[in-house]
């Protein structure tokens, strides 16, 4: 089964009362206080964005944001220190700030939490509080959230073994875009678990994951397709 892994945040926010989709914008916006204008400055650093790629100042700017309460400033921090970009590797401080996202609404940091606890970086290896927040995460709207679930489902980590619940999960996921949801879906039809046994859907399902640019859903739909 294909679990996601990580978001990253690569997508500059808009303020509405001033222009932070520029250096120069997110700069001033920053220097006022705004924090969602330090997070985007983070972000062009982090990326490359119309600046010179510097984490050093990528993780100096996603702190200010997150000392100023925007949350997907502590999620963009987060992964800094899970990835040891900028900063010395942390998985300890990770899931600090990946929790003081996911407590501030922001539905990626959960799911990264939730990975921490799946994974057992940073924390013990705990499935009943990895489901908890993949579950935070799906009911939020975010589809990787929802593949994992399904994952959990599927295997019985955390909760008790259905197939059924899998394939509603993984069928969320795929609806919501996630590459690996439709690629798992793929893999329940394939076997007939939860569902009725279909090579078609399968096939479809691996296509559709394969749209989305997941390579092993390219590899098993070609696979079908020479058998079909």
């Amino acid at each position: 089964m294909k679990k996601s892994i990580l978001w990253i945040l690569l997508v500059i926010g808009i303020n509405l009362n001033a222009d932070i989709t520029t250096p120069q914008g997110a700069q001033k916006a920053c220097d006022s206080g705004d924090a969602r204008g330090c997070c985007n400055l983070g972000i062009m650093y982090d990326s490359g964005q119309g600046v010179k790629q510097d984490y050093f100042k990528a993780v100096k700017l996603y702190t200010k944001a997150c000392n100023g309460g925007y949350a997907s400033g502590c999620y963009n921090l987060g992964i800094m220190y899970k990835t040891g970009q900028g900063v010395k590797q942390d998985y300890f401080k990770a899931v600090k700030l990946y929790t003081k996202a996911c407590d501030g609404g922001y539905a990626r940091g959960c799911v990264n939490l939730g990975n921490m606890y799946d994974s057992g970086q940073g924390v013990k290896q705990d499935y009943f509080k990895a489901v908890k927040f993949y579950t935070k995460t799906c009911d939020g709207g975010g589809a990787v959230g929802c593949n994992n679930l399904g994952i959990m489902y599927k295997n019985g980590q955390g909760v008790k073994q259905d197939y059924f619940k899998a394939v509603k999960f993984y069928t969320k996921a795929c609806d919501g875009e996630d590459a690996a949801g439709c690629l798992n879906l793929g893999f329940m039809y394939y076997a007939g678990q939860g569902v009725r046994q279909s090579y078609t859907k399968a096939k479809e399902f691996f296509g559709k994951s394969c749209d989305f640019k997941n390579a092993n859903g390219c590899k098993n739909y070609a696979i079908l397709n020479k058998k079909r």
